[in-house]
């Protein structure tokens, strides 16, 4: 997130993270603070794996083998600017609270271009999204439980939901 060098007419629908609806939503079922950011950070907006220690959550699984992410980061204002001259940052630091979100409708930037109705991707490297038919083999990434909810062009917002009909 640059430091704003231009103005829009119409403002941006959301930031990655963000929910997308009212819709309901449930979270990964840990204790009151029981969930915290793994090493090096976890960031918003993209899906994430608690961790064989059972408190610690990263963008990616704790072994090499492709399993399906805990849940989606959700943007709770927790990331911080941490690098003198950032302007931005959407990362969680080391031992900061994460919350995972197991279910709902949420806002994230996809790699690939979307359209309804398609399978929601992670990476299994950092948990950020893709999109393509539901059962089809993306390349470093595992299928989620969401589906996306509206089209985007890659690099664009997209709209990613457990509750769509098309799952």
């Amino acid at each position: 997130m640059p430091f704003q060098t231009q103005v829009l007419t119409q403002p941006a629908p959301a930031v990655a993270g963000d929910f997308a609806t009212h819709n309901p939503v449930a979270t990964f079922p840990a204790a009151e603070g029981a969930l915290v950011a793994a090493s090096g950070g976890c960031t918003v907006g993209a899906f994430g794996w608690v961790q064989p220690d059972g408190t610690t959550v990263a963008n990616m699984p704790p072994t090499s083998t492709a399993t399906a992410p805990d849940g989606f980061v959700h943007r709770n204002l927790t990331g911080q600017i941490s690098s003198f001259g950032t302007e931005g940052s959407l990362v969680i630091p080391q031992g900061f609270p994460v919350t995972l979100f197991s279910a709902g409708d949420f806002w994230a930037t996809t790699s690939t271009a979307a359209t309804p109705g398609q399978a929601v991707f992670a990476s299994l490297t950092t948990g950020a999204i893709s999109t393509a038919a539901a059962g089809a083999s993306v390349a470093g990434a595992v299928q989620t439980r969401f589906v996306v909810a509206s089209s985007a062009a890659p690099g664009d917002l997209v709209k990613l939901s457990t509750w769509n009909s098309a799952q």
